[in-house]
């Protein structure tokens, strides 16, 4: 039994790889010393820098189909226009399903500011007061009557008739300056004389307009729309549409109403995820003809971001190429404005955190330590036998 044991530790004696020297034959060099700390060294660095790797997440990129259906996305912006005041800036968003939203009120916040970019006062846009009257009311001394709005659209040339019959069977009313604009949006006129309307005159509407002269508007809030192209603009006026086209109603006040120059804080479309970039933010644009329309074109590219905790952000990234042209007055493709057409493309981009495997870390140790070791074994035994190799031509008179 003995002896079959003995047989077997032989031929595992045998099946060592690693053969011990005696210490009688060891011969320790100063260039080895030197190898040998310099390797360690190194070895530690690269210890720790894979152990931080280790200990922090990466961010695994694919590209996907993007599938979903019926979805809605979030636009956020903030936008300066130092050169349009707050009462004339209207913003509409449409897209090629058909759906149109004209001046956009909802969560939608002004900031009236002056030449220095100065806040002058902040307000929220609201939705008018709810229409409850079958006519178009005037409070003329104390008494509602509609008279002298009606007579005031025939000396105008009007569709009075028309006019008049299909607000009575709407069983709308005009009881505001915004209400009358709304009426005359919804009947494809242009409204460009705000100061012969009673309401508008009552109100004060042209003069706090005039009032505002020379002031800038900071406009910011949030659009949620279809997932779709389409496009939203910021223009100096109110839009409706006739015949097919979309128009501004562009009221009769200075050109300077109409400079578009502008600068854009943030633009987002969906919620921020770490290491994204928006193209847009903080872009300015000024020009010495200020006067027509900025178009951006934007590829929004759908992403899905998953966080080493496992929770989702859904948002988006996107690029942009720009495009401007001058106003022709009279056209309708060519009115004042900053438009944003925005597409959809249809691939979707997921980033995800992980961790690196811990036996993916075992395996990059084994490797620094074995291949810094190796490494400075043949640098060491280059340069020991490139020694001997010397010493021994000097010994023999043959070096150099």
């Amino acid at each position: 039994m003995s002896s079959t044991m003995s047989s077997i530790l032989n031929k595992l004696r045998n099946l060592d790889a690693y053969p011990k020297i005696n210490e009688d034959f060891y011969s320790r060099t100063l260039s080895g010393g030197l190898i040998t700390l310099v390797s360690s060294l190194v070895m530690l660095f690269l210890f720790f820098s894979e152990f931080s790797l280790y200990l922090h997440t990466v961010t695994q990129t694919k590209l996907l189909v993007d599938t979903s259906r019926g979805e809605k996305l979030r636009i956020t912006f903030d936008v300066t226009f130092p050169a349009i005041r707050c009462s004339l800036l209207s913003l509409d968003a449409m897209d090629i399903s058909g759906e149109q939203h004209l001046d956009i009120r909802h969560d939608i916040f002004k900031k009236r500011i002056d030449a220095h970019g100065n806040v002058i006062e902040v307000k929220q846009d609201v939705i008018g007061a709810p229409k409850d009257s079958r006519f178009w009311n005037l409070e003329i001394s104390g008494i509602l009557t509609c008279s002298s709005y009606f007579t005031w659209l025939r000396a105008d040339s009007r569709s009075f008739q028309a006019l008049q019959d299909d607000f009575e069977s709407d069983d709308d009313c005009c009881n505001s300056c915004e209400e009358v604009q709304e009426a005359y949006r919804k009947k494809g006129w242009a409204l460009t004389n705000a100061d012969m309307i009673d309401q508008c005159k009552r109100e004060g509407f042209v003069q706090k307009v005039k009032d505002e002269e020379g002031e800038g508007c900071h406009i910011y809030g949030s659009l949620e729309v279809n997932k779709v192209a389409g496009n939203f603009h910021f223009s100096p006026g109110k839009s409706f549409h006739q015949s097919n086209f979309h128009l501004l109603d562009l009221l009769a006040f200075q050109r300077d109403s109409y400079n578009i120059t502008h600068s854009i804080n943030k633009l987002a479309f969906g919620d921020y995820f770490p290491g994204v970039t928006n193209p847009l933010d903080g872009v300015q644009w000024m020009h010495e003809n200020p006067y027509g329309m900025y178009q951006y074109f934007i590829k929004v590219v759908p992403t899905v971001y998953t966080s080493i905790r496992g929770y989702n952000i859904q948002s988006n990234q996107y690029s942009v190429t720009e495009h401007f042209r001058s106003s022709e007055f009279g056209r309708p493709e060519s009115h004042p404005g900053v438009f944003f057409f925005y597409d959809l493309s249809p691939i979707k981009v997921t980033f995800k955190e992980e961790h690196i495997s811990f036996l993916h870390f075992l395996t990059n140790i084994c490797a620094i330590i074995g291949g810094t070791f190796a490494m400075a074994g043949i640098i060491d035994a280059f340069i020991y036998h490139g020694q001997k190799t010397i010493k021994k031509k000097m010994e023999i008179g043959k070096f150099g």
